[in-house]
């Protein structure tokens, strides 16, 4: 009767059946909106579709857009019945409020029998079930979960990527599995034309629990006041394509043809059931009942409030160092929420791109338990297309907590003692990212630090190292960062590492702190150390930093750079505010200072212009538009006007735009460098030059060898 009752279920014919018998306001209800062929059910009968066996798969990321009253409705009818039992759970990470909300429901031994998703930090009750044994356990990337749903929804076998080797989820680590009773592998390694893959196989999911705002009776889903799109989408689609069925919980009906067909996230086809929730259980997280600016209705003013100085301060002013203008940047949870409060302070958040992992572009991230959406956010995408971007090498610079870090520079997230976290989207990021920023105190356990005159105080030391020989899990892998050629450092409140082929050298130490007593003794390994120095000074005073100053200064000569080879100047305005007739005047006289040393028979330049983040008061707009007019009828040939992205890519390749097969000496490339306006000392140009050596070749490193050294000195 298996194919018989997928069929009935399937083509919803089992929702009338099931309230008729179960749930006489059924009738009531299709009454109310007029037909028996609406979706619209109770959360009860809702949940009495679900089978023994099935695999469920649940919408929500940490606190946001969980099916509360769903997941409730679950854990009653096993309290009840003792069924359905034995649930495979997919999910990614969440939902839940780290306490007794979202999964917290279910978790009971009988009702589950594997888990299979990204974190256990937000519903203790199942981790406690995990790590007792009661349950089979999986922890994997984030994004590899979300893809692995995607792969249900199209049929495919699975997930294939490269994210995942020399961690915790490579299968010559345990694939993922988190307790002796997981036996099934789910990662596979494979070679495809000599490169190696990990495939994360698909799960075929026969109920999916989502979340939207409104249905119309048809069961057409928007998410008007939903902070996130999450993967709804998918997680219906592969409950569709496996001959299941998609329930979702909604705060609203309307009536058919009501909707706008541009609105709707979910379409109705998707759809087998509808469950109208009480407000209670329908908030849009579980710490806030509503918040118009995470739902991208309304912009709010910018009031991040700033941090103390302490180590949290200390930790993301020295990350945001690492900032250059217009880069995409990651922000993880915990420690490197900070590096939004000083970037804010020092008024240089609206030149970069902050983004989270379900989906969010531009705006100010929420914080702690309500990590996940933004305000005055620039765009949101569904979680599944945003480790797409992120995959895709999206990220300029990442900003991620660490636990522990081992001499070989690997990190662990997931385990901390007794608790059972996960890796969320740790992996995905770190691995793909090319500068890594992985943050944290160099001690946990009661450390107190405070800073005076300028210098770092250790009030009162951790009671336990955070940098130790070997680690509990591995989720970012020093090795494998090594040979994708990624920048690497480790930032502490004290020190600051980086990572090389040999292992961790220890770069900066901040000014106070004794070497031997405050940094080796409180570590359990050596770390390689060459050339220690001084943290910069700027980050342990009370003032600003005044990193946008610094940054986007009006020097001009430093802004300006010419190509002989395509007679083209390259302007960039990058960040130049112009509130004065000054300004107009001090960026005239350096553009006509350059072409008035130019011979006259050179004739006109090209100009290429960079506009991204140029501001002009309205009352200066026009004569700013008649100095550009009058320099162009002047000197300019061609102009093009080209955002930041276009202009250093153009700039790059004309300014190295040399044979290919070349080699160069040490030398030749400091001097190459110099000539396209990298500040670079001999000394270090040697170091880069030295990582890069092939034994055949002593001595000289290649055209593409330089490329890579240009995008690492490029920041």
């Amino acid at each position: 009767f298996k194919p018989v009752f997928r069929a009935m279920r399937r083509c919803s014919l089992l929702v009338p059946l099931v309230a008729a018998r179960r749930q006489p306001g059924f009738w009531q209800a299709s009454k109310r909106y007029g037909s028996t062929r609406h979706k619209v059910m109770t959360a009860d009968d809702a949940v009495h579709l679900i089978r023994d066996g099935d695999t469920v798969t649940i919408s929500g990321f940490v606190g946001q857009n969980g099916p509360e009253e769903i997941l409730i409705a679950l854990a009653n009818r096993f309290k009840a019945t003792n069924h359905p039992r034995d649930l495979t759970i997919l999910f990614g990470a969440g939902p839940g409020n780290f306490a007794d909300k979202g999964l917290s429901h279910i978790a009971h031994e009988g009702l589950i029998k594997r888990t299979i998703g990204a974190h256990y930090g937000c519903f203790p009750p199942i981790a406690a079930l995990v790590q007792a044994g009661k349950i089979e356990a999986y922890n994997l990337p984030l994004g590899s979960v979300s893809r692995m749903i995607r792969a249900a929804a199209s049929k495919s076998p699975g997930h294939l990527t490269t994210v995942g080797f020399g961690t915790m989820v490579d299968p010559k680590f345990g694939g993922g599995k988190i307790n002796d009773k997981t036996k099934e592998d789910l990662v596979q390694e494979l070679e495809i034309n000599g490169q190696k893959y990990l495939l994360y196989k698909a799960i075929p999911v026969d109920v999916a629990l989502i979340r939207g705002t409104t249905a119309d009776l048809n069961g057409n889903i928007t998410m008007e006041k939903e902070s996130l799109y999450g993967d709804n989408l998918i997680q219906a689609m592969a409950a569709r394509a496996n001959g299941g069925i998609a329930i979702a919980q909604v705060e609203h009906v309307a009536m058919n043809n009501s909707l706008s067909s541009r609105n709707v996230r979910i379409p109705g086809t998707l759809v087998d059931g509808v469950v109208v929730a009480n407000h209670t259980n329908h908030t849009m997280s579980y710490f806030t009942d509503y918040n118009p600016a995470h739902a991208g209705a309304v912009r709010t003013p910018s009031t991040l409030g700033s941090l103390e100085m302490d180590e949290r301060k200390i930790v993301a002013r020295r990350a945001l160092l690492e900032v250059v203008p217009n880069q995409v940047v990651n922000l993880g949870i915990g420690m490197a929420e900070g590096v939004a409060l000083v970037a804010e302070e020092e008024k240089v958040l609206n030149f970069i791109t902050l983004t989270t992992e379900p989906g969010v572009h531009g705006g100010v991230g929420a914080s702690g338990y309500e990590f996940g959406p933004a305000k005055n956010y620039d765009a949101l995408l569904e979680m599944n297309q945003q480790f797409d971007f992120y995959n895709g090498g999206g990220l300029d610079v990442c900003f991620l907590g660490m636990l522990n870090v081992s001499s070989k520079g690997d990190v662990n997230v997931t385990r901390a003692g007794p608790m059972l976290k996960g890796p969320g989207g740790f992996i995905d990021i770190a691995q793909t990212t090319k500068r890594v920023n992985l943050l944290g105190t160099l001690t946990a356990g009661g450390l107190e630090v405070a800073v005076r005159d300028g210098k770092v105080v250790i009030v009162k030391e951790g009671k336990s190292k955070k940098f130790v020989e070997s680690l509990p899990e591995i989720c970012f892998s020093g090795q494998q960062a090594v040979a994708r050629k990624q920048l690497v450092h480790y930032i502490t409140e004290r020190a600051v590492f980086k990572l090389t082929p040999e292992g961790l050298e220890l770069t900066e130490i901040a000014p106070g702190i004794d070497l031997q007593t405050q940094v080796l003794d409180q570590m359990g390994f050596k770390p390689i150390m060459k050339n220690v120095r001084l943290m910069n000074p700027k980050i342990f005073r009370p003032e600003r930093m005044k990193l946008l100053e610094s940054l986007y200064s009006l020097d001009m000569k430093a802004r300006m750079h010419f190509s002989e080879r395509s007679n083209t100047l390259y302007l960039d305005f990058h960040g130049i505010s112009v509130t004065s007739l000054e300004k107009i005047s001090d960026i005239r006289r350096s553009i006509e200072g350059f072409f008035q040393v130019r011979p006259e028979q050179v004739g006109r330049a090209n100009v290429f212009v960079n506009y991204d983040g140029f501001d002009c008061s309205q009352e200066l707009t026009g004569l700013w538009e008649e100095s550009a007019k009058e320099l162009q009828a002047k000197y300019y040939g061609q102009v093009r006007r080209v955002s930041s992205r276009s202009f250093a890519r153009h700039k790059l390749a004309d300014s190295i735009d040399v044979a290919l097969e070349s080699r160069y000496t040490v030398e030749e490339a400091y001097h190459l460098l110099r000539s396209i306006g990298i500040k670079v000392s001999l000394e270090a140009c040697t170091a880069l030059c030295a990582q890069r050596e092939r034994p055949d070749a002593p001595g000289s490193v290649s055209s593409d060898d330089v490329k890579s050294i240009i995008d690492e000195l490029r920041h």
